[in-house]
């Protein structure tokens, strides 16, 4: 541990808003950050919220280096965000917010643990965008997981060797196009 203060293994922490979450892997560390940035947000009452972060190895190995994956609660921000993946070189590919692995989060000392209790093999992605989806308070919302398309390590078409800015282009043409979701449009995933 760095410091006393570090977050350890069967830690319990309350997320802003009062959420509890279990540690179970401590280096899954980024998705605890963005669940309070996440409730921080909805108490502004967005038209929609979108977070991008390298958050899984588990995307990575899904999709590979040029394609970021997009997880979302409402199918027109989805859409809004894959249309702009296409126009800008960005792609996106949307996976599944499938709610039959939300058991896999179930803690018996809090609200939810910070990684999937599932065998090896299990969802990361899945449960990790599962996990976030537990702090939009039902506000239109997206992740986009862009582990793989972070770094190139050789220059491939416009993108140099090193950090891509992966997303940058992509938010700016979202932005410019941007269509207020009309939170009638959620995504009704599957739970048995």
């Amino acid at each position: 541990m760095p410091s006393g203060t570090a977050v350890r293994l069967g830690d319990v922490l309350t997320i802003h808003g009062g959420k509890t979450v279990e540690v179970i892997n401590t280096d899954a560390e980024g998705r605890l950050i963005t669940a309070d940035a996440l409730v921080m947000a909805t108490e502004e009452s967005p038209d929609a919220i979108l977070d991008i972060a390298t958050l899984t190895g588990a995307c990575m190995r899904a999709l590979g280096t040029e394609v970021a994956g997009v997880f979302g609660n409402d199918q027109g921000l989805v859409d809004q965000l894959l249309k702009a993946g296409a126009s800008t070189d960005e792609p996106l590919w949307q996976l599944p917010l499938d709610k039959r692995y939300r058991g896999q989060l179930d803690s018996q000392v809090a609200d939810l643990r910070n990684i999937g209790a599932g065998a090896p093999g299990e969802p990361g992605a899945i449960t990790a965008a599962l996990f976030l989806a537990e702090f939009v308070n039902g506000v239109p919302w997206a992740h986009i997981d862009i582990a793989g398309t972070a770094q190139n390590n050789a220059a491939r078409l416009w993108r140099r060797t090193g950090g891509t800015g992966f997303g940058a282009r992509l938010l700016i043409d979202l932005a410019l196009a941007f269509e207020r979701p009309t939170r009638g449009d959620s995504i009704v995933s599957s739970d048995g």
